[in-house]
């Protein structure tokens, strides 16, 4: 259980990075203007409720069902993801300039 703990942890600090390392919209629509903030902000929207959704089925998988959360779980993992993208943001907006 660990090992898949640890794993789901990587997939999170992996996906809440991308929206800083390329210009292109989600990888593969490229902009006229570059990628502003809010196509990032959506970007990270979008990957925070897909790694939820490998969260949730890698719970199921391996417990058979899912335990229900309330609001304070998902402040907390938002918050979290959100933390997670700090070295893509440092890298993209401070340090590669």
């Amino acid at each position: 259980m660990n090992a898949a703990i640890a794993l789901l942890l990587l997939i999170a600090l992996l996906a809440a990075n991308l929206p800083w390392f390329s210009e292109r919209l989600f990888y593969l629509v490229p902009l006229k203007h570059g990628k502003h903030l809010g196509w990032r902000a959506l970007e990270l929207v979008v990957l925070y409720f897909l790694t939820g959704a490998i969260a949730y089925l890698a719970e199921t998988r391996t417990l058979g069902q899912a335990v229900a959360q309330h609001w304070e779980f998902y402040a907390i993992t938002a918050c979290l993801f959100l933390v997670f993208s700090v070295p893509g943001f440092v890298y993209s907006h401070l340090w590669r300039r």
